[in-house]
């Protein structure tokens, strides 16, 4: 099956990918190969996956309704599935400190999870009316963002799992990705409505005007690791770059799109990586967009200092990826 989630170990040498045929696959991310065995256990698609920081512990969230926690060197499933969500899982996350994990569910509810014990901390976070597409914890692990299909965004307190002010709502349609900004300042947010929107994550307020230039749902969001850009992927097939602080538009992909790119995380290198796959979108992975990649395999550069480069290979199944100082795009082309 096709590769619906990646995630990089916090030093860079590894990647998980999480898949269609309901496994996890762990890679070197130097050479492209693969280490091990599948990780088996889940029952259906595997929509997310993320590392713990200090990169010992992988997470993944499953349609199956579960959440499962392996330990990274070996790739043994640590405990039993966690089991309270009462429908598919779309999003996982740990904190900072590694010590919890937070997971969004189309049984529209925000779980918090014991990273060592699998125990749920608390009551489910609940004030969302749909499907959570989306969650992210703060830098200092005291906050999680929330995008769901009601068109609102949600902060809450990572430690009482009440919601902090009312929901960013100034978006039309559905919020498919969110993210943190570095210095946790502020929230990006993603949305079927063609727009990214930049929050402050202290106030609630709107930071500015919305980032126009997607003609399809802006499915992922993503900042580099200084906070000075932003990466969002959308269903018009066109990968962009943003200033983060005046919203200008820096560079983008060529519109040839001919397959499915999942997931633009932006590991702690520097890197900024996509997956492929030719499976059928869910409408609710929300880490999915579409790209058609140009043969030559290069963006359109405009007044931008960082380099991007496409990748083109032959297998949709497995993530490609080559190491770089600077932030790098991985493709795959059929």
């Amino acid at each position: 099956g096709g590769v619906s989630s990646v995630a990089f170990s916090p030093d860079g040498r590894c990647v998980a990918s999480g898949s269609y045929d309901n496994t996890i696959r762990l890679w070197d991310a130097e050479k492209g190969q693969a280490l091990g065995e599948p990780l088996r256990g889940h029952e259906s698609v595997v929509s997310s996956v993320a590392f713990a920081p200090d990169g010992r512990l992988i997470t993944s969230g499953s349609w199956d309704t579960t959440i499962r926690l392996w330990d990274a060197e070996t790739g043994q499933a640590l405990g039993e599935p966690l089991r309270d969500h009462e429908d598919a899982v779309n999003s996982v996350a740990f904190s900072s400190d590694g010590r919890c994990v937070a997971s969004g569910s189309d049984d529209n509810t925000i779980r918090l999870w014991d990273a060592e014990t699998g125990q749920a901390l608390g009551e489910p976070l609940r004030g969302h009316e749909d499907a959570v597409s989306s969650v992210a914890f703060s830098p200092d692990g005291r906050c999680v963002a929330s995008g769901s299909e009601d068109n609102t965004v949600r902060l809450w307190d990572a430690d009482t799992g009440q919601a902090l002010g009312k929901p960013l709502g100034d978006h039309k349609r559905t919020f498919r990705s969110v993210a943190f900004s570095p210095d946790g300042r502020s929230v990006v947010s993603g949305s079927e409505d063609k727009t990214i929107r930049l929050w402050d994550a202290e106030t609630g307020q709107a930071l500015g005007e919305s980032l126009r230039g997607h003609e399809g749902a802006v499915n992922s969001v993503a900042f580099s690791p200084d906070g000075c850009y932003i990466a969002s992927g959308s269903e018009d097939g066109i990968i962009r770059l943003w200033n983060a602080e005046s919203g200008q538009p820096l560079a983008q992909t060529s519109r040839d799109i001919t397959h499915l790119i999942l997931s633009v995380p932006t590991p702690s290198d520097s890197h900024l990586f996509t997956s492929t796959s030719h499976q059928k979108l869910n409408p609710h992975n929300t880490l999915s967009h579409i790209l058609r990649s140009r043969t030559d395999g290069y963006f359109h550069q405009k007044d931008c200092s960082i380099g991007f480069l496409l990748i083109t290979v032959t297998d949709y199944n497995t993530p490609t990826f080559l190491p770089s100082p600077q932030m790098t795009l991985y493709v795959q082309r059929g």
